[in-house]
């Protein structure tokens, strides 16, 4: 080829910058290797070329892309054709650095290679290349192999030309030193570029990977918390992504992108991060007496004491020979009765849906049994500590520790809000923080309507609850079946805490079929009448 022109230096400067640009609005790794190999191409008009990247281990080169146009090639880059070629070692077995295939050579020696005629140099082994030209009929002469190094030096990989094609003649021409400065420039910018994504791409990975400490912490502390933090930005997925599906409806228009996808997984794994600081005791509450330990056997003693009492009593009016105050039958009769009374806060003890007035009123009943302590002071056999917590009309936490586990999502957010979050992300605080707000305004802790809450948030707070339903390895509760937990959550959407879309969604897609597929005990997965489910319209 004659020299270059003033216009086609200006063509290949303006290809540089187009490629430049378009570097930098492209974030896909294989997408920005398609585009440089295209470019290399173009502006060289080579016939062929390959596009090798260093291998995780930095040990070897392996080929991403392989274009040739005579050949009508195409192997690797976005439409992932395999290329059956062998990596290429840049250390040999003696540990000394490959010199003698050329990609390895300009990898290792960090400069390019151009060579006017592959078969008449002696400098390098080509024999792959040969028996490459002799299966396809083809004639390989002249390369260009240009490394591609990123602002340290970093080896990227190495990208490699084929034959330049007179775009007059036709003919095959050696590649000039014009061709090989612009593809330098053209191979440093690349490298670069895809060193950024690669560094993006990996303090993603470390901000996960740290998210996912706090979620080890958790549940190191508490094993069922840890596995809700696990479960829940799975099923929020899983809803988000059924709203996108949506072509109709109120949620017509909701379409999430790639970075909405990772935006709202992040809040899913973050969502509960406060619960780092709740108390083990209370987070792990599995019955009303319990804090480090179950206190139902310290008031188990403390029956026995009344039985031993009563019967000392007895035995002391028979030595005295008295009017016979206390029978035989009656001191039977009182066991019998302190038995049932303890076996019945025993049953109190283990909390439930709904406690009663009378086994309320029952409670208090026995609380004013006397006994005498070891400090020799006659007492009320329950103290009112106790009280509040056996009286407890539903679960097994009072109103104060109640307000201890409420009082994780305000940790959630301002530990969310302290961080200095990028641009894409920066949704992650509200989508985490809201998913115990309702529809009505009765959620905590801002106590926000639905229409102050994102369709993200809305769709963690649907998440949260049927996670936290069906879940079977709480310590206060077993999991419901799947019948169950659709009843609750229809009555939560008629009653205005959950979003009434999202809810139609969740059912009509069946994406709580999806999750129980996947999380729940088969035992659990019952039959299941959509018509029957509170709230769903069909």
């Amino acid at each position: 080829m004659t020299e270059l022109t003033h216009e086609e230096i200006a063509q290949r400067l303006d290809q540089l910058t187009e490629l430049s640009v378009a570097l930098s609005h492209t974030h896909d790794i294989p997408l920005l290797l398609e585009r440089i190999m295209q470019t290399a191409k173009s502006m060289t008009h080579a016939d062929g070329g390959t596009l090798y990247r260093t291998s995780a281990d930095k040990k070897s080169l392996t080929f991403h892309i392989a274009v040739n146009d005579t050949l009508h090639m195409y192997r690797g880059g976005i439409d992932d054709i395999a290329i059956d070629m062998p990596s290429i070692p840049l250390i040999n077995e003696d540990g000394k650095k490959n010199l003698d295939a050329v990609a390895a050579y300009a990898a290792n020696r960090r400069e390019s290679v151009n060579i006017d005629d592959v078969y008449s140099t002696p400098l390098f082994n080509f024999s792959g290349m040969r028996k490459f030209d002799e299966i396809n009929k083809y004639r390989c002469q002249s390369l260009l192999t240009v490394p591609m190094l990123d602002h340290e030096d970093e080896l990227i990989g190495v990208l490699q030309l084929i034959n330049v094609i007179d775009p007059v003649t036709g003919a095959i021409c050696p590649f000039s030193e014009t061709d090989k400065r612009f593809i330098e420039a053209l191979a440093s910018q690349a490298a670069i570029a895809i060193s950024n994504q690669i560094l993006i791409s990996q303090l993603e990975n470390l901000f996960e990977s740290l998210v996912n400490l706090i979620n080890i912490g958790i549940d190191e502390k508490s094993p069922n918390a840890g596995k809700h933090c696990r479960n829940v930005p799975e099923l929020t997925m899983m809803l988000a992504d059924a709203a996108h599906r949506t072509k109709e409806g109120p949620m017509a228009n909701f379409r999430m992108s790639g970075k909405d996808r990772r935006e709202l997984w992040l809040a899913g794994l973050l969502h509960d991060c406060g619960k780092i600081t709740t108390p083990v005791h209370v987070i792990e509450k599995s019955t009303k007496l319990e804090t480090i330990t179950d206190r139902i056997h310290t008031i188990d003693t403390r029956f026995e004491v009344l039985k031993r009492d009563a019967e000392i009593r007895f035995l002391r009016e028979q030595i005295k020979n008295s009017n016979d105050t206390f029978s035989e039958e009656s001191l039977q009769q009182g066991f019998a009765q302190l038995d049932s009374d303890r076996d019945f806060l025993r049953k109190a003890n283990i909390g439930g849906e709904r406690m009663s007035d009378d086994d309320i009123a029952r409670v208090l009943s026995i609380a004013k049994y006397r006994w005498v302590g070891v400090d020799g002071i006659e007492k009320e056999v329950l103290t009112q500590e106790e009280i509040d917590n056996l009286t407890i009309r539903g679960g097994t936490l009072t109103a104060d520790e109640r307000k201890i586990i409420n009082n994780h999502i305000s940790v959630t957010i301002r530990m969310l809000e302290a961080l200095p979050w990028p641009k894409h992300l920066k949704n992650v605080p509200e989508y985490a923080g809201g998913h115990h707000e309702r529809m009505d305004g009765k959620g905590y802790p801002r106590g926000l309507r639905g229409e102050d809450m994102s369709v993200q948030a809305r769709v963690m707070a649907i998440a949260d609850i049927f996670e936290a339903l069906t879940a079977r390895d709480r310590p206060y509760k077993t999991g419901k079946t799947l019948t169950e937990s659709l009843d609750i959550l229809g009555k939560f959407r008629l009653n205005g805490h959950i979003d009434p879309d999202l809810f139609d969604i969740f059912v009509r897609q069946k994406v709580y079929l999806e999750f129980a597929k996947r999380f729940m005990d088969p035992a659990q997965i019952d039959e299941i009448n959509e018509s029957l489910i509170p709230g769903y319209l069909g």
